[in-house]
């Protein structure tokens, strides 16, 4: 899907004060990293390595799995193409609502589609899929679901693709990673982009058995992890004990920011275990919604009405400091006394 994400504040003439529309962690990126990386300048005079091998070994490490368990990718967009070409043609299922970038790659390399409603997982149904793609924790909702381990093993015949780009955003889940001693059946999605605010250098990578990541290499364009990307990712495995996101304040504005949203009659917020919600507009549209604070206030939201599942009055926020949620809490009670 080209069209239809989130930060598409470039689209507008008007200042974004505030972008609610990215989950991405707002206090930017690691100290020490910029300056890193343009010390790294000089490198890019030379091919990267073709598959990032140094950083799937330095990943590898920090998971306490094995080199050729790894594969680092430009993002968790491109896995996720990778996985539905190496896999062309199964039966695949989505649990929704769900990123829409499963579903376009899916279309895109021929899988039969079904589709899985989050909350009949805790019946933990029998699948007759392929594959199964599920966001744990979810986007757009912030929901967890603690149940994995016992899912993949009811549905062996199941390859349970689990993306884990918000992982670091709550506190009610642990990664699945440590799942794979027990259950071949299992690929692991990961995003460094997210909690380490740098999207537009585009790095991620998948962790699961050996021969389910020759499967991926076999498929893979060579050179997609550029230098500097790769060179952000040692940075962030080399300082990863003092670059964690300040979590516990994080969720604690949220639940500040929630609590507010919830004396305006004219929303309604979902619950969520991560610092992004989904919201609705109980009048008119989240487009209507959506235009009014960027025209009127600078304010930029997520339209989620494009997530299988969700309707048109749907949107997604994401916390940012207390002063900005503010700002939103003041246009939105704007916004009920407009309509």
């Amino acid at each position: 899907m080209l069209q239809g994400h989130g930060d598409d504040g470039y689209r507008y003439a008007n200042e974004i004060k505030a972008d609610f529309s990215t989950n991405v962690w707002y206090g930017g990126e690691p100290i020490g990293l910029k300056e890193y990386l343009f010390n790294q300048w000089g490198r890019i005079n030379r091919y990267p390595e073709v598959l990032a091998e140094s950083l799937a070994k330095q990943t590898a490490e920090h998971h306490q799995v094995l080199s050729e368990q790894v594969l680092v990718n430009s993002g968790t967009t491109e896995s996720i193409y990778l996985i539905a070409q190496a896999f062309s043609g199964r039966k695949t299922t989505i649990v929704v609502p769900a990123f829409a970038e499963y579903e376009d790659a899916c279309q895109m390399h021929g899988h039969q589609l079904s589709f899985l409603d989050w909350d009949t997982l805790a019946t933990l149904p029998q699948l007759a899929s392929d594959l199964v793609f599920i966001c744990n924790p979810n986007n757009p909702t912030g929901a967890v679901f603690k149940r994995l381990d016992k899912w993949i093993t009811q549905n062996p015949q199941t390859l349970f693709v689990v993306d884990e780009a918000f992982i670091d955003f709550t506190n009610s889940l642990t990664t699945a990673i440590p799942l794979l001693n027990r259950h071949a059946n299992l690929l692991v999605m990961r995003s460094l982009t997210k909690t380490y605010a740098i999207p537009g250098l585009r790095l991620g990578y998948v962790v699961s058995s050996p021969p389910i990541i020759d499967q991926l290499k076999a498929v893979k364009q060579p050179w997609t992890v550029n230098t500097l990307a790769l060179e952000a990712g040692r940075f962030i495995f080399d300082h990863f004990d003092h670059i964690q996101l300040p979590l516990p304040n994080l969720l604690a504005d949220k639940e500040t920011f929630v609590r507010n949203l919830h004396q305006n009659d004219s929303i309604r917020v979902y619950d969520s275990q991560t610092h992004f919600f989904i919201a609705e507009t109980l009048v008119r549209t989240a487009a209507d919604l959506k235009r009014f604070l960027v025209e009127k206030h600078g304010l930029l939201i997520r339209d989620a009405s494009n997530f299988r599942g969700l309707n048109k009055r749907h949107f997604r926020v994401a916390t940012l400091t207390p002063d900005k949620n503010d700002l939103l809490i003041n246009a939105l009670t704007e916004w009920k006394k407009q309509c």
